[in-house]
């Protein structure tokens, strides 16, 4: 069974970074993306990093230049370095896995708290 587990949120002052872990366990085959969406309370979930197998990373326009997606292919994790946090960035982060089978899996997502 595959799950997808989220870590690394918490409160930070704006201004502030914080590192966010996907890892991925259990038995999954041909992974095509990894991404992270975010929802804010009253929000609809938004794409805010993917990263494409073969190197291709797409953000957000709210967050290029201050986050950055990365992975470890070899354990199955994904990354998301947040940097220059401001309080619009606060919300609950989900990692999203999808294999080129159409699978597609949801972590419960983490929460993300920036303090003005």
């Amino acid at each position: 069974q595959v799950q997808v587990l989220e870590s690394g949120g918490g409160l930070v002052q704006a201004g502030g970074s914080l590192r966010l872990t996907c890892a991925v366990s259990g038995t999954i085959y041909s992974i095509s993306s990894m991404g992270w969406y975010r929802q804010a309370p009253g929000k609809q979930r938004e794409l805010v990093a993917t990263d494409v197998s073969g190197g291709t990373a797409d953000y957000t326009e709210s967050v290029k230049g201050r986050f950055t997606i990365s992975r470890d292919n070899a354990k199955n994790t994904a990354y998301l370095q947040m940097n220059s946090l401001k309080p619009e960035d606060t919300a609950v982060y989900y990692c999203n896995v999808r294999t080129y089978y159409r699978a597609n899996y949801w972590g419960q997502g983490i929460q993300v708290n920036v303090s003005s």
